[in-house]
Protein backbone atom coordinates (compact mmCIF):
# COMPACT_ATOMS: atom_id res chain seq x y z
CA UNK A 1 0.00 0.00 0.00
CA UNK A 2 2.81 2.69 0.68
CA UNK A 3 3.89 2.27 -2.97
CA UNK A 4 0.76 2.85 -4.22
CA UNK A 5 0.36 6.96 -5.36
CA UNK A 6 -2.44 9.07 -4.64
CA UNK A 7 -2.32 9.80 -8.18
CA UNK A 8 -3.05 6.38 -8.84
CA UNK A 9 -6.13 5.97 -6.78
CA UNK A 10 -7.46 9.83 -7.17
CA UNK A 11 -9.34 9.19 -10.53
CA UNK A 12 -11.26 6.25 -8.65
CA UNK A 13 -12.80 8.46 -6.04
CA UNK A 14 -13.57 11.04 -8.36
CA UNK A 15 -15.48 8.86 -10.62
CA UNK A 16 -17.24 6.77 -7.84
CA UNK A 17 -18.17 10.08 -5.98
CA UNK A 18 -19.26 12.35 -9.25
CA UNK A 19 -21.28 8.95 -10.56
CA UNK A 20 -23.17 8.88 -7.35
CA UNK A 21 -23.96 12.64 -7.83
CA UNK A 22 -21.55 14.19 -5.35
CA UNK A 23 -18.74 16.68 -6.33
CA UNK A 24 -15.15 17.17 -6.55
CA UNK A 25 -15.66 19.99 -4.47
CA UNK A 26 -17.28 17.82 -1.46
CA UNK A 27 -14.59 14.94 -2.29
CA UNK A 28 -11.96 17.65 -2.02
CA UNK A 29 -13.49 19.13 1.73
CA UNK A 30 -13.65 15.16 3.29
CA UNK A 31 -9.45 14.95 2.06
CA UNK A 32 -9.17 18.29 3.57
CA UNK A 33 -11.15 16.88 7.07
CA UNK A 34 -8.69 13.88 7.03
CA UNK A 35 -5.19 14.89 5.68
CA UNK A 36 -5.68 19.03 5.90
CA UNK A 37 -4.35 19.17 2.34
CA UNK A 38 -6.01 22.05 0.55
CA UNK A 39 -7.16 22.30 -3.45
CA UNK A 40 -3.32 22.93 -4.30
CA UNK A 41 -1.71 20.58 -1.81
CA UNK A 42 -3.88 17.50 -3.41
CA UNK A 43 -3.12 18.70 -7.14
CA UNK A 44 0.99 18.85 -5.92
CA UNK A 45 0.30 15.23 -4.67
CA UNK A 46 -0.97 14.44 -8.08
CA UNK A 47 1.46 16.11 -10.01
CA UNK A 48 4.22 14.67 -7.50
CA UNK A 49 2.95 11.35 -8.30
CA UNK A 50 3.42 11.00 -4.13
CA UNK A 51 2.74 7.51 -2.82
CA UNK A 52 0.75 6.88 -0.04
CA UNK A 53 3.47 6.32 2.46
CA UNK A 54 4.50 9.91 1.70
CA UNK A 55 0.97 11.67 1.05
CA UNK A 56 0.19 10.69 5.16
CA UNK A 57 3.14 11.56 6.34
CA UNK A 58 3.00 14.84 5.11
CA UNK A 59 -0.98 15.16 6.04
CA UNK A 60 -1.46 16.30 9.74
CA UNK A 61 -4.48 13.88 10.25
CA UNK A 62 -7.57 15.01 11.38
CA UNK A 63 -7.31 14.57 15.66
CA UNK A 64 -11.02 12.68 15.40
CA UNK A 65 -10.16 10.63 12.33
CA UNK A 66 -10.02 7.78 14.84
CA UNK A 67 -13.72 8.02 14.81
CA UNK A 68 -14.37 6.63 11.49
CA UNK A 69 -14.81 3.01 11.78
CA UNK A 70 -17.08 0.27 10.26
CA UNK A 71 -15.47 -2.22 7.41
CA UNK A 72 -14.32 -1.63 4.06
CA UNK A 73 -13.08 -4.37 1.58
CA UNK A 74 -13.93 -7.06 4.35
CA UNK A 75 -11.67 -5.24 7.33
CA UNK A 76 -12.92 -3.64 10.18
CA UNK A 77 -11.04 0.02 10.25
CA UNK A 78 -10.53 -0.17 13.78
CA UNK A 79 -8.97 -3.73 13.74
CA UNK A 80 -5.99 -2.23 11.52
CA UNK A 81 -2.92 -2.36 13.02
CA UNK A 82 -0.31 -0.94 10.11
CA UNK A 83 -0.95 2.60 10.80
CA UNK A 84 -0.67 3.60 6.83
CA UNK A 85 -3.15 0.52 5.85
CA UNK A 86 -5.69 2.15 8.54
CA UNK A 87 -5.14 5.93 7.15
CA UNK A 88 -5.83 4.57 3.30
CA UNK A 89 -9.06 2.98 4.80
CA UNK A 90 -9.89 6.12 6.66
CA UNK A 91 -10.06 7.93 3.39
CA UNK A 92 -11.65 4.94 1.74
CA UNK A 93 -14.50 5.28 4.17
CA UNK A 94 -14.77 8.44 3.92
CA UNK A 95 -14.99 8.51 0.19
CA UNK A 96 -17.59 5.40 0.47
CA UNK A 97 -19.80 7.31 2.83
CA UNK A 98 -19.81 10.31 0.54
CA UNK A 99 -20.63 8.53 -2.78
CA UNK A 100 -23.40 6.64 -0.60
CA UNK A 101 -24.80 10.28 -0.06
CA UNK A 102 -24.30 10.92 3.57
CA UNK A 103 -24.81 14.22 4.77
CA UNK A 104 -21.25 15.99 5.08
CA UNK A 105 -21.56 16.66 8.79
CA UNK A 106 -22.05 12.81 9.41
CA UNK A 107 -19.23 12.19 7.54
CA UNK A 108 -16.69 14.99 9.00
CA UNK A 109 -17.12 13.67 12.42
Amino acid sequence: MATITFAEVYPHYVRKVERKGRSVEELHQVIHWLTGYTEPDIQECIADRRNFAVFFAQANLHPNAHLITGSICGYRIEEIENPLTRQVRYLDKLVDELAKGKKMEKILR
